[in-house]
């Protein structure tokens, strides 16, 4: 049974706004030329790979407010009697690195997930991030990663084989996508910030025409494995018969076609409707059957009013059950 199609209902997540300041000082910085990068004609070679890949390892969250706020993260972790080992957020094109977020997430023992997505950009635009055309931008990002001293993972253009974005399916070709990435990942490892673990997230597939349309197979966005450490996959339980292999089981099978790469289950949650205690219960074991990364929690409620945040003692059982098991990676 396929579920990518009604999965896809709740993905359209609001906008991140930017304050005209940020948006002015990167315009400014990429009009005046500001660009430290320098190409290198050179194989890329292998990414050096920091945080450990044990399977069934990470438990990630992402909350309502962060990363301007730590406080739901400080909720959760009270509510599961566990920290999570990575905490997860959307960050606009033009927008910095959050230093204070990912300095109180170091001092919480979590590792800051970005899934950086060019949303202030039309189709064609993203097609110029290969041509340096935002290096300024994302030089000065590459910077303060490498500041940060701390391990940083890295998503860019999340779901493109879905058609919700601009950067996905049917908008902005594989190969453009493909070239951003590349050019992204070399600028970062041109510049040192070599501490980041970059993650290429893709939608769960799904073959049936819907309203949502086809969601195919990743392949044609891969950017080859010396340009990503891990593979993220998202989806989500939406009703009570929808189990982890049918519903990820394809979409791993898929990937694992082309490349070995650890796989973490990126974004995942379950409604109220779809029964979260016996979801949860199940996702953990998909886990663990998989032998997956782990997987990151969306403990939020989405655009169109889908609430996917722990109901109940319960649901909140069942995942601090789960997270007793997982042991924190050295």
């Amino acid at each position: 049974m396929s579920h990518g199609s009604e999965s896809r209902q709740r993905e359209r997540r609001p906008r991140r706004t930017l304050t005209i300041a940020v948006a002015v000082i990167a315009v400014v910085a990429i009009a005046a030329g500001i660009v430290v990068y320098k190409r290198s004609t050179k194989s890329p070679g292998p990414l050096p790979v920091h945080l450990p890949a044990a399977a069934g390892s990470y438990l990630g969250v992402n909350m309502k407010g962060v990363p301007a706020s730590y406080a739901g993260v400080t909720s959760f972790t009270g509510a599961i009697g566990t920290s999570p080992d990575l905490v997860m957020y959307y960050s606009g094109w033009y927008v910095p690195f959050p230093v204070k977020f990912a300095d109180t997430a170091a001092s919480n023992g979590a590792v800051p997930l970005v899934q950086m997505d060019p949303d202030q950009l039309k189709p064609a635009e993203i097609a110029e991030i290969a041509s340096g055309k935002y290096d300024g931008y994302l030089s000065a990002y590459a910077e303060a990663v490498r500041a940060y001293h701390h391990p940083v993972i890295m998503s860019f253009g999340h779901e493109m084989n879905g058609t919700w974005y601009p950067w996905a399916y049917g908008k902005l070709s594989p190969a453009d996508f493909v070239a951003a990435w590349r050019h992204i990942v070399t600028l970062f490892r041109a510049l040192g910030a070599d501490n980041v673990t970059w993650l290429w997230t893709v939608n769960i597939i799904n073959d049936a025409k819907s309203s949502t349309g086809q969601i195919p197979n990743p392949q044609p966005w891969w950017p080859g494995s010396a340009y990503v450490n891990w593979v993220g996959i998202d989806g989500y339980y939406l009703k009570p018969n929808w189990q982890f292999a049918p519903l990820f089981g394809p979409t791993i099978t898929t990937v694992r076609g082309f490349t070995g790469d650890p796989i973490l289950i990126a974004e995942t949650g379950a409604t109220t409707a779809a029964g979260q205690p016996g979801k949860i219960s199940d996702l953990f074991q998909g886990i663990q059957t998989y032998g997956l990364l782990g997987f990151v929690y969306y403990d939020n409620t989405n655009d169109i009013g889908q609430a996917f945040g722990l109901d109940g003692p319960a649901a909140i059982a069942a995942f601090r059950k789960g997270a007793s098991t997982y042991h924190r990676p050295t």
